[in-house]
């Protein structure tokens, strides 16, 4: 019995210790929740205030543990600061100016789960939550920094935000447009166009929060592009000398053309701006055939760390590249005739062969100077193919200007050249390429793959007169006889009519 009444103690005893232990573990231990927390990101959580906490209101605050005693001198009275943050644009402002006092971090954070990320432990107060110096090494990725009051379990977003940037290009069929094409991710040109390109970045929406921003485009050029050095800037639409445009020619041939600015707000940019870059690039004779195209890529350089944006000391990231393809095409005429030695019933006859002694050329329409414009031909060593690179889509006129010795001419033959490609994609392809005879008769091969349309063009022999003495002379003399038959027969009738 004596036994059973100590046990009986014990349990008392036990659980009171627990009952009274549970509000003591409970009191100030809150967490922050940040909803779809990006891969990598690594938060901390800075005390800024405390004070006394009564159900949702903090009283008698005073500096929180994540000020240093330097920056709780220079930033002065806690309780007047923390009574200046009324809206969203104080917090931000006070959390720049207490950046470079922030000293312990409180709290321990859980890993991602589910794009949420935890900082538990955490007494009443508030709070200054950002990323980790030298966490942030993501594309497409910034820094945050905000200021929480935490009463009680807190869930929020994140507050970073990042630019984005993209590239486009403008499209003409200049045999049959009056004008260009809006913006697109892809065009087909014709070697020699000055091919319109241009740059956009809309800007973050908190470039408010960094005393600086800095932007450059990289941009690269394909080999088979001249930049034509006439690049104009533009923040929210109006035209800008504050960046600096540099081209440099590459080893491999491409072009990069950098343009920067250390700071657009200097310029006038603030939250989401716009900033624009048109230019013009030359198509010239590297420029590649078929479907791999003429790609051309951006990527944007910008600040991304609100702490660190003092001049000279901007911590940057990059967006994901955005790319354009320019495509261009290629003609192949085969000059052949018939082969007198064929035969349908031998495996491997041919039933056409080449044929030399031609001439060709070849010329497209423009309908804003009215003028057929001819191109640049290349044959090969035996001068039976005859090569025309690149072509845009557009109206063509392909014309014999020497006709082989014995072989009839052929009339002029008019065709047009028609592709599809994607105009709004981030990865643009070149979909189909056809060529179709408006006058003449001629019939196109097409490869997408190579960007070409091959056809072959038929010389047929010139007629041959029969020799002397042969049934052509036998003819005229049996015509000639029956004239002379008739002619008699006639004078005859009339003299006996007379």
């Amino acid at each position: 019995m004596k036994y059973l009444k100590r046990t009986a103690s014990l349990i008392l005893a036990l659980a009171l210790a627990l009952v009274l232990a549970v509000p003591a573990m409970a009191e100030g231990t809150y967490s922050i929740t940040i909803n779809n927390s990006a891969e990598g990101h690594t938060y901390e959580a800075y005390q800024i205030f405390t004070g006394d906490l009564s159900g949702t209101t903090l009283s008698n605050i005073v500096w929180g543990s994540g000020i240093s005693e330097a920056g709780q001198t220079a930033l002065g009275d806690a309780a007047a600061k923390a009574a200046t943050l009324k809206t969203e644009a104080d917090a931000k402002a006070f959390a720049k100016a207490v950046a470079p006092y922030l000293t312990t971090v409180e709290g321990s954070a859980n890993t991602v789960t589910d794009g949420k990320y935890v900082i538990s432990g955490l007494a009443a107060g508030y709070y200054l939550v950002k990323d980790k110096d030298g966490s942030v090494t993501g594309e497409g990725d910034a820094y945050t920094e905000y200021i929480i009051k935490v009463v009680g379990n807190v869930t929020t977003d994140p507050k970073s935000d990042v630019p984005k940037v993209e590239k486009k290009v403008k499209d003409i069929n200049d045999s049959t447009d009056d004008a260009m094409t809006g913006w697109q991710d892809s065009a087909d040109h014709d070697i020699g166009d000055s091919v319109p390109f241009q740059l956009k970045a809309t800007l973050a929406n908190n470039v408010s929060a960094y005393k600086t921003y800095k932007v450059v485009f990289h941009d690269t050029l394909s080999k088979g592009l001249t930049y034509n050095n006439d690049a104009k800037v533009y923040i929210d639409g109006e035209e800008t000398d504050g960046f600096t445009v540099t081209p440099t020619v590459n080893a491999d041939g491409t072009t990069t053309l950098t343009v920067s600015c250390d700071d657009v707000k200097a310029l006038g940019a603030g939250n989401s701006s716009v900033i624009t870059v048109e230019y013009t690039a030359k198509l010239n004779k590297n420029a590649v055939l078929g479907s791999a195209g003429n790609p051309n890529e951006v990527y944007l350089e910008y600040s991304n760390n609100p702490n660190k944006s003092e001049e000279g000391n901007n911590e940057t990231g990059n967006t994901p590249k955005d790319v354009v393809i320019v495509f261009t095409y290629k003609t192949v005429i085969n000059k052949v005739t018939k082969n007198p030695d064929y035969a349908p019933e031998v495996e491997g006859s041919e039933e056409y062969i080449p044929l030399t002694g031609a001439e060709f050329t070849l010329e497209k329409y423009n309908k804003e100077t009215g003028e057929w414009e001819a191109i640049t031909v290349v044959k090969n060593d035996e001068g039976t193919t005859f090569t025309f690179s690149g072509l845009d889509d557009g109206k063509y006129r392909l014309t014999e200007t020497k006709t082989p010795a014995g072989y009839n001419s052929i009339a002029p033959i008019e065709f047009t050249i028609t592709a599809e490609h994607d105009v709004l994609s981030d990865n643009p392809a070149l979909t189909s390429l056809s060529g179709n005879a408006t006058t003449g008769e001629i019939t196109f091969t097409s490869s997408t793959t190579e960007g070409s349309l091959s056809t072959d063009v038929v010389n047929k022999a010139g007629s041959t007169l029969p020799e002397t003495g042969g049934i052509g002379t036998t003819i005229f003399y049996v015509v000639g006889g029956i004239l002379v038959i008739g002619a008699g027969v006639v004078l005859v009738t009339k003299k006996r009519m007379g």
